[in-house]
């Protein structure tokens, strides 16, 4: 089930929202600049290293700021053009309703506090994992969280692949968003027992979609969208 776009305009221009996703693109830019050995360096001095976190104490040259910094640095980061292309789509599409909802001050803070949670919550779950962890997908997940108890009747279009036919089709939001959880959930679950590690953060994406529900029921609207 892949959105495509929702039919539910937004007030204002998404202003954070599109200067998010353009920081984003610069920053795999950049990525793309370096050679292998520079990239693999960079994405383990930026990126969230769990075991890295649990055990800075016993690390030397570890201090506060090289442990903590990728908490926020990492979700500007990724591995890959399909990683980058599908953490903006989804943010390009939900994440102006709920910039509009909050006001721009409030939306930068919002979508912070909710990659830096599910940052958290990847270290807690992955705790012996030397594998950096970058990406929006996090902070994204809590847009959408936020997008589906806002706007749970929000139609979305949807592209849905039947083996060799695709099929469109308009579901409410809360269809779509619930559809995608349900799927983050019990993909982490399965993880949980699972040997192998790397791969997907699933219980950021779960983190972070759970912060984003609590997140827009206590931030108070902005009567100025600033």
């Amino acid at each position: 089930m892949i959105p495509l776009r929702d039919r539910n305009p937004s007030g204002t221009f998404p202003f954070v929202t599109v200067s998010i996703i353009l920081l984003n693109v610069l920053v795999f830019l950049f990525e793309l600049s370096l050679g292998r050995r520079q990239l693999d360096s960079f994405l383990f001095q930026f990126g969230v290293i769990p075991v890295k976190v649990f055990y800075s104490a016993d690390i030397p040259g570890s201090t506060f700021v090289n442990t903590y910094f990728p908490f926020l640095s990492s979700m500007f980061l990724h591995g890959g053009f399909i990683h980058l292309i599908g953490n903006m789509w989804y943010l390009w599409i939900f994440g102006d309703n709920i910039e509009d909802k909050l006001g721009r001050f409030k939306f930068i803070l919002f979508y912070l506090v909710c990659g830096i949670g599910s940052a958290v919550v990847h270290v807690y779950f992955n705790s012996q994992s030397g594998i950096p962890c970058v990406g929006a997908s996090g902070a994204v997940a809590g847009v959408l969280g936020a997008y589906m108890v806002t706007f749970p009747r929000a139609r979305v279009l949807v592209l849905i692949p039947l083996f060799i036919v695709w099929e469109m089709i308009e579901l409410p939001a809360i269809v779509v968003l619930g559809f995608w959880f349900l799927i983050q959930f019990f993909s982490g679950a399965a993880s949980i027992s699972s040997s192998h590690g790397g791969g997907v953060a699933w219980w950021a994406h779960i983190g972070g979609f759970v912060l984003g529900i609590i997140l827009i029921k206590t931030f108070p609207r902005s009567k100025y969208r600033l």
